[in-house]
């Protein structure tokens, strides 16, 4: 029951952090916009449009799901769709752990449930979160040189990042040199064994096959959430078109990413963003409009993710070993 208890508590406290976090930003926004402007707007708001918002949200889990259960599958690891569903799900909650390092959740719970060695699904979620922050990368670039010319950087920098830590991957001897090197440090010989086993499960997930067919994934999985952007945009009576929503929400992703959950940065870039690019719109719908939208992304993976933790106390508690709850504790 250790590690239950130690990931249970540190999750509330990440929670309570983030709640009041949260507040506090939209107090502060509604204050800027306009306490009575932000009420109206949310008052006049459509809220019929809410539902297909929430639908598209699930739709991104869904897809994000599939492709973390299939790379597993590609690394050999064999678990329960549905089990593997819920270690997925309160992944989720862990979104908002500093530096999302909680993450880790996932591939611990996997460990726990089939004995897989960390060392092996570790490049499983680096490869989906890698995979995630590409496509959103991507969907970015496809308005950045338009809507915000002076900020293409912060788009094609990261891009390159990644082709380069890419081609590094590809390339065995390259890769083999640089973990011997690594060998070689003091408090880092150790884990040598280790860090080659994560390398050569990395390049299966990285192979060019799966690397093409979970960024499509990924792609298709954020885009439904930029489309659930424009949804909330429209449903306070406002004409914005699917590629000013991208825009606003794959730049405000990206721009929060640093950030457990991007509090603060994400939801001032969609507020301040839509406010400069979509025609028509006021100080309090702006405000309205960012809070919808993490409400139906962020937040309700939140409430999903932590519904599903506190009903993993088996799987949490059935430690596998006496360094199990270590683990978490150690990369959390």
């Amino acid at each position: 029951m250790k590690a239950e208890n130690s990931l249970i508590s540190r999750f509330r406290r990440w929670i309570v952090w983030a709640v009041a976090g949260a507040v506090l930003l939209f107090v502060g926004f509604s204050a800027w916009a306009g306490v009575t402007d932000v009420g109206e707007a949310l008052l006049e708001f459509n809220w019929l449009l809410y539902v297909p918002v929430l639908l598209l949200t699930l739709l991104n889990y869904g897809l994000r799901f599939l492709k973390w259960h299939y790379l597993l599958g590609r690394l050999g690891v064999v678990i329960n769709i549905w089990e593997n569903l819920k270690f997925f799900v309160a992944g989720l909650a862990m979104v908002i752990s500093p530096g999302k390092a909680g993450e880790v959740l996932k591939p611990y719970l996997v460990r726990q449930r089939t004995g897989v060695p960390m060392a092996t699904t570790l490049p499983a979620l680096v490869t989906e979160r890698l995979t995630d922050g590409i496509a959103v990368l991507a969907l970015a670039g496809l308005g950045v040189s338009t809507y915000a010319g002076d900020r293409v950087g912060y788009v094609v920098g990261p891009l390159l990042l990644c082709a380069v830590l890419l081609a590094i991957l590809s390339h065995r001897g390259l890769s083999l040199t640089v973990l011997g090197l690594l060998g070689r440090m003091p408090g880092i010989a150790r884990f040598s064994e280790k860090l080659r086993e994560m390398y050569e499960a990395m390049r299966v997930c990285v192979a060019p096959g799966p690397l093409v067919l979970t960024v499509a994934v990924s792609f298709v999985a954020w885009g439904a959430e930029c489309y659930g952007f424009q949804l909330v945009l429209n449903g306070f009576g406002l004409n914005a078109d699917l590629g000013v929503a991208t825009f606003l929400y794959a730049f405000a992703t990206v721009a929060g990413g640093a950030m457990p959950g991007g509090l603060g940065v994400a939801d001032g870039a969609l507020a301040g963003g839509s406010l400069a690019l979509v025609a028509g719109i006021n100080e309090g719908q702006a405000v309205a409009a960012s809070l919808l939208i993490r409400v139906a992304t962020l937040w309700l993976g939140e409430v999903l993710g932590a519904i599903a933790l506190f009903g993993l106390g088996d799987v949490l508690g059935g430690s596998s070993g006496p360094e199990a709850g270590e683990d978490v504790a150690a990369s959390t």
